[in-house]
């Protein structure tokens, strides 16, 4: 049997050459860890920026509907005729008339 003398020193710096060894490997897969935790904080707050998103769309979209809605209800005629009947403006009981020009009549004009 061989005698083996193990003591602190040896011991410590059989670890501390085995820490040299794989130095660079420790190194590359911090900076793994490091990469892959600011991958998951970006994903992550793309998420919620999509969501913020989503809900401000939501909102607008509604708006968008009450607002067409609304237009639609003040542009019916039986809205609009209270409104526009103290400028002096009346509904028609008859259809309007067309006015017909011949070509000649609009080319001497200046």
């Amino acid at each position: 049997m061989a005698n083996t003398d193990w003591n602190i020193g040896t011991i410590n710096d059989l670890l501390i050459g085995k820490i040299r060894e794989n130095l660079a490997y420790a190194f590359f897969l911090f900076a793994l860890a490091m990469f892959y935790i600011w991958n998951n904080h970006k994903a992550n707050a793309l998420v919620r920026e999509i969501n913020n998103k989503g809900k401000q769309l939501k909102e607008l979209r509604w708006e968008y509907m009450t607002t067409k809605s609304e237009l639609m209800y003040k542009s019916k005629l039986t809205e609009i005729i209270p409104v526009v009947e103290p400028m002096g403006l009346k509904e028609l009981k008859e259809p309007p008339i067309k006015i017909k020009l011949n070509s000649k009549d609009y080319q001497h004009q200046e």
